[in-house]
C-alpha cells in the first residue's frame, strides 16, 4: 500500500540532503511515458517546495536535444529507460558525476555508473514466458533459449530494441563475444516470426498461438495481472514464466534510471530529486504504480510483482555491461537479427 503524500513528506526530507534549500525549480527531461509517474512528481513538489518543469519525449530525441542545446541547455535531470540509453547519454557528454552519500548508500553498486553519472532507480527482469499448454520443457537459461530444441518457437523483439541490446551485452560480459554470437545466431534460428512489436506483442504471440516461447520484461506481464491488457489478461492463466540462470548468474535486469545534466542550472535540486527517487516512498511507487522492481533492497512490492515469485537477479555491474553495447550491436548485425 502506498504511503499518503502527507505522511511521506517528513521521511523524504530526512532522507535527502539537508544542505539544499527547499525552493526553486527543476527542469526534468523524461522519456518515461507512464501516467502513474504523476504521483512521483507531485510528492516531490509537496515535500520540497520545488516546482518540476517537464519536457517529455523519446529517449533518443531528448538526448539529441540536450546535445544540441549544449551549455545553454535548461535540463537539470535526464530520466530514461534502460542502461543502453543512460550510457548513450554519458558518452554524449550530457551528464555529470554526482557526489551523494544518500545515493551511494541506497542504490546497489551494480546499478550505478562507475563514474557516478547515472543511477538505476527501478528494475525489470528480462525473462522467458511460455505457453503452458503446448510446452512442458521450457528453457531454464538464456543459453537454453538458443538450443535447436526450440526451433521455430520463439517470439522476441528486434535487435534495435534497447532491452535486447543490454541483454546481449550482459551475455558478452559473462561469457565473451564468441559465445554471445553463437547465442544470437541460435535465437535467430529459433524465431517463430520476424521480430515485430513491443514486449506486450511478444506475450500476445503466446496467446494467439504464433509462438510457444516469448521474451519480455516482467512489468509488461505484471501489468496484465493488475489490470486488463488486451490480448494477454484474458488468457493469462495459460502463460508460464521462467526466471533464467537461477543456478548461475541470475536473471538479467533492465533499468530505469537518471542522471544530472552536465550543464544543470539547478544542480542542487537535481541531486535532491535523484535522492528522492531512492526514498522508500518513491521506490514503493515504482512497484505499485508501474509494476517494476525497486532498486533499493527491502522495499515493499506491489501484489502484481509479488505474484511473479522470488528469484535470483544478475548482480553484474551494469556499468561494465554498458561497455559491451557496441559489440552487442555488431554481433546482432553479423547474426542477421533484424
Amino acid at each position: 500500500m502506498l504511503k499518503p503524500s502527507t505522511c511521506a513528506t517528513a521521511a523524504l526530507l530526512a532522507l535527502m540532503s539537508t544542505t539544499v534549500a527547499a525552493e526553486g525549480e527543476l527542469n526534468l527531461y523524461s522519456s518515461r511515458h507512464y501516467d502513474t509517474d504523476e504521483r512521483l512528481y507531485s510528492d516531490f513538489e509537496e515535500a520540497t517546495g520545488i516546482t518540476i518543469n517537464r519536457i517529455e519525449g523519446k529517449a533518443d530525441e531528448l538526448i539529441a536535444r540536450m546535445e544540441a542545446e549544449g551549455a545553454n541547455s535548461p535540463a537539470d535531470v535526464l530520466l530514461t529507460v534502460d542502461t543502453s540509453r543512460l550510457e548513450r547519454a554519458k558518452n554524449a557528454g550530457i551528464l555529470q558525476p554526482v557526489e551523494s552519500a544518500v545515493l551511494e548508500e541506497r542504490i546497489p553498486a551494480n546499478l550505478q555508473d562507475g563514474d557516478n553519472q547515472w543511477f538505476g532507480f527501478s528494475q525489470r527482469g528480462r525473462i522467458i514466458f511460455y505457453d503452458k499448454e503446448n510446452l512442458t520443457n521450457p528453457p531454464a537459461t538464456y543459453a537454453d533459449l538458443a538450443k535447436p530444441d526450440y526451433e521455430g518457437l520463439v517470439c522476441i523483439r528486434s535487435s534495435t530494441n534497447t532491452y535486447n541490446q543490454t541483454l546481449l551485452a550482459s551475455i558478452i560480459t559473462h561469457d565473451g563475444p564468441e559465445a554471445a554470437k553463437a547465442w544470437a545466431e541460435g535465437i535467430v534460428a529459433n524465431m517463430a516470426r520476424e521480430p515485430q512489436g513491443g514486449d506486450t506483442d511478444q506475450l500476445r504471440g503466446l496467446v494467439s498461438g504464433e509462438c510457444d516461447i516469448a521474451v519480455s520484461n516482467t512489468y509488461y506481464f505484471a501489468r496484465a495481472i493488475r489490470k486488463d491488457v488486451k490480448g494477454v489478461s484474458s488468457d493469462i492463466d495459460s502463460i508460464g514464466w521462467v526466471f533464467p540462470n537461477q543456478n548461475s548468474t541470475g536473471a538479467h535486469m533492465n533499468l530505469s534510471g537518471a542522471g544530472v545534466a552536465a550543464n544543470a542550472p539547478n544542480k542542487e535540486n537535481a541531486i535532491l530529486f535523484l535522492e528522492y527517487l531512492a526514498s522508500d516512498s518513491a521506490q514503493q511507487y515504482f512497484s505499485a504504480g508501474n509494476d517494476e522492481f525497486p532498486a533499493v533492497d527491502g522495499v515493499e512490492l506491489a501484489d502484481s510483482v509479488k505474484a511473479l515469485g522470488d528469484f535470483n537477479a544478475d548482480e553484474v555491474s551494469l556499468s561494465d555491461v554498458a561497455k559491451n553495447l557496441p559489440e552487442a550491436q555488431k554481433i546482432f548485425n553479423e547474426a542477421g537479427w533484424k
